[in-house]
């Protein structure tokens, strides 16, 4: 799946939690990724500090 990060270290993924579709919302700190938690639409990612003009896609690892 896809992974959208922003400048400032913010990290969006689209994942499946128990057949439910989500996105989790992680930061990457100096190499290490701390999780933030998972929203439901693109329209929560804003209470996570998620500017959607500054999301870039990125091939998944």
């Amino acid at each position: 799946m896809a992974i959208w990060r922003t400048p400032d270290g913010m990290q969006v993924e689209a994942v499946v939690v128990d057949d439910k579709p989500l996105l989790r919302v992680s930061r990457r700190v100096e190499g290490i990724t701390f999780f933030r938690g998972y929203v439901a639409s693109v329209d929560e990612l804003q209470q996570h500090g998620v500017d959607l003009a500054e999301l870039k896609e990125h091939p998944a690892a």
